[in-house]
């Protein structure tokens, strides 16, 4: 806290909204849209490392939450104040830092993968940048953010090798996604049947609840569009460059439609549960990765056209 009280000293409005701009790097919306750009323009199989990286991350990440169970800055020491325009993403327990683990985890995962070392560099700054902005608001302890920065500079390094391995074959690829699935229906498990003790914040029980289906979701998504790919689809990610950018534009739109259009439908048809929320992320993945891509033959075609 000590740390925490330096740097709540030292705040301005300039360094308030510079820093609450950093920490939307961290952000889950950030963190899909990243991993899209390689998923659909870039490398298919970097984009299946990175979205891998940031969901097992996430799981591990809400599996410490709750097991831990430590209370956020402001909550442990009633006079500390925070940024207030970072209080509604400062959901769930404190330790560890969400926000990091997913911004270490896209960026420091595209500096193990690119060879360019001006890329490198930046996206180690953006890492440092992202896990400072976190302490500077206010929202989490330097412990917080050097443990889930720790977490996921292991899952970068522990995952290439294995992943690069597994991509290798169908078969050792399907190993993977059972894997990670099982990891994840652990931590829904945990969260469905643990006796968690009475003090526990309600708030953070449902966030870390909704998050078991979710993450599960995305997972279940994720595997079913590498066996579509690899059956049928075998859509291409090279094309022009404005190209590019159209694929993701256009197609972050729908996107983001089923994240937020798609919660009320899904509730009034099975209730207002973490269930519905499970299958909005599946459905929002399996769109992404699935039925999308269906449409790059057009664009390309497109872009012969224009030449």
């Amino acid at each position: 806290m000590e740390f925490l009280r330096l740097l709540e000293d030292i705040r301005t409005p300039f360094l308030d909204t510079f820093f609450s701009t950093i920490t939307q790097l961290g952000e889950e919306t950030v963190i899909i849209l990243v991993g899209l750009l390689f998923f659909w323009c870039i490398n298919k199989k970097e984009g299946y490392y990175l979205l891998s990286i940031g969901l097992v991350g996430t799981v591990l990440n809400q599996f410490l939450k709750m097991i831990f169970r430590i209370p956020r800055p402001w909550v442990k020491d009633d006079s500390f104040t925070i940024v207030e325009s970072a209080r509604d993403a400062a959901t769930g327990y404190s330790f560890p830092s969400g926000h990091t683990q997913a911004g270490v985890g896209i960026f420091g995962g595209i500096a193990r993968f690119n060879k360019n070392a001006a890329i490198r560099i930046i996206c180690i700054i953006v890492c440092v940048l992202i896990g400072f902005s976190r302490m500077y608001l206010g929202v989490h302890t330097p412990a917080d953010v050097l443990v889930s920065a720790l977490l996921a500079v292991a899952l970068i390094f522990g995952f290439y090798p294995v992943f690069d391995k597994a991509f290798s074959s169908k078969k050792n690829m399907r190993i993977f996604f059972a894997c990670i699935t099982a990891f994840a229906v652990a931590f829904l498990l945990f969260m469905t049947f643990y006796n968690f003790p009475a003090d526990t914040d309600a708030h953070n029980l449902e966030s870390a609840g909704k998050n078991a289906y979710t993450m599960l979701g995305c997972i279940l998504g994720i595997w079913l569009t590498y066996e579509i790919d690899t059956n049928y689809t075998h859509f291409d990610t090279k094309s022009v460059w404005w190209v590019q950018i159209l694929k993701l534009v256009i197609g972050i739109l729908p996107i983001l439609a089923i994240k937020s259009g798609l919660k009320a439908p899904l509730y009034m048809l099975l209730g207002e549960n973490h269930f519905a929320d499970g299958l909005r992320y599946f459905l929002l993945t399996a769109f992404a990765g699935c039925v999308w891509p269906l449409t790059f033959p057009l664009f390309n075609r497109l872009s012969k056209g224009k030449k």
